[in-house]
């Protein structure tokens, strides 16, 4: 099943258990995926597109968030 729940900064960051202006940082320095839909000027991803980035991530391998 695909999870196409929007995530923001702050869900991303509560899910990989950092603050809002890390992940802020991760997209100013392409470590982020673009975003998946933009509403009013902010930027949002699908839940599946965050889980696959933080898969991906080295370092990160096997962790498990929610």
């Amino acid at each position: 099943m695909t999870d196409r729940t929007l995530w923001s900064y702050q869900d991303i960051a509560a899910h990989i258990r950092v603050q809002p202006d890390t992940v802020r940082s991760y997209r100013k320095h392409g470590l982020l995926p673009p975003p998946d839909h933009v509403a009013g000027g902010k930027p949002y991803w699908y839940a599946d597109t965050v889980r696959t980035w933080v898969a991906s991530r080295p370092g990160n391998r096997g962790r498990r968030g929610r």
